[in-house]
C-alpha cells in the first residue's frame, strides 16, 4: 500500500477531512526505522525499537476521530513513542502540542523527527501527567491500561475528551471520556484493540 491508497482507504471508512489532511501532510516514513521505510504506508503497526511500535495508521484516525479535535486546542498525549501522533495532532489544532514518553531513546529519536513540528517531548513517568502546562482541552494515551491515572483527570478541563485503550494486556478497548463536573462519563467505546502496555 502506497500513501495514496493509504488516504483513500481511510477517507473511505469516513474520517474527517482535517483528519485525512494531517495524514497527508505528515511523512510516517521520518517516523520509522530505516529497515521497515518500504512499509510506511501499509495500513499495519510497526516497531521502533525498545519494545515499543508506532500503531496502525486506522488506529491513530479513530482515535483523532474519538478526540473530536478542533483548531486551538491544548492537547497531550502519553507514550509519544515516536512522535508521529503528536505531528498529526499539531496539524490538526495549529498549537502547540505536548507529549510524554518514559523511554529516553524515543524521546531522543522523536525531538529529532519533530524538529519542524510545534511540539515538545518530555522524559517522564506519564500517569502523572504535565502539570505546569494543564489544564489540557484533549488528551491521549497511547498505551493500554486497567484505568485512567487520576493525575490525568484533574489535568483535564472540565468539558475535555480523554481517549486511551483499556483493559486487560492483550485485549483493550478503545474508550473516550468526557470530563463532567470533575468525574469521567464514557462517551463511546469501541472493543477489539491491542497496544503496548502503559509502563
Amino acid at each position: 500500500m502506497d500513501k495514496t491508497q493509504l488516504l483513500q482507504s481511510l477517507k473511505r471508512r469516513g474520517f474527517s477531512k482535517e483528519i485525512l489532511y494531517a495524514f497527508s501532510n505528515v511523512k510516517r516514513e521520518n517516523f520509522i526505522p530505516e529497515k521497515l521505510k518500504v512499509h510506511s504506508y501499509e495500513d499495519t503497526a510497526l516497531p521502533i525499537g525498545k519494545g515499543a511500535t508506532i500503531s496502525q495508521p486506522y488506529t491513530i484516525a479513530m482515535m483523532l476521530s474519538l478526540l473530536e479535535l478542533k483548531s486551538g486546542q491544548k492537547v497531550l498525549e502519553i507514550g509519544s513513542g515516536c512522535g508521529y501522533v503528536l505531528a498529526l495532532i499539531s496539524k490538526i489544532t495549529k498549537e502547540k502540542v505536548f507529549g510524554i514518553e518514559i523511554i529516553k531513546e524515543l524521546v531522543e529519536k522523536s525531538r529529532k523527527n519533530l524538529k519542524e513540528y510545534n511540539v515538545t517531548v518530555y522524559n517522564r513517568d506519564g500517569s502523572k501527567g504535565l502539570e505546569e502546562k494543564s489544564p489540557f482541552d484533549r488528551i491521549i494515551i497511547s498505551a493500554g491500561g486497567r484505568e485512567i491515572p487520576k493525575k490525568l483527570v484533574s489535568q483535564l478541563k472540565n468539558n475535555g475528551i480523554i481517549v486511551a485503550p483499556v483493559g486487560q494486556r492483550y485485549e483493550q478497548s478503545l474508550i473516550s471520556y468526557k470530563k463532567i463536573k470533575g468525574k469521567l462519563v464514557i462517551k463511546k467505546e469501541i472493543p477489539g484493540f491491542t497496544f503496548v502496555p502503559f509502563i
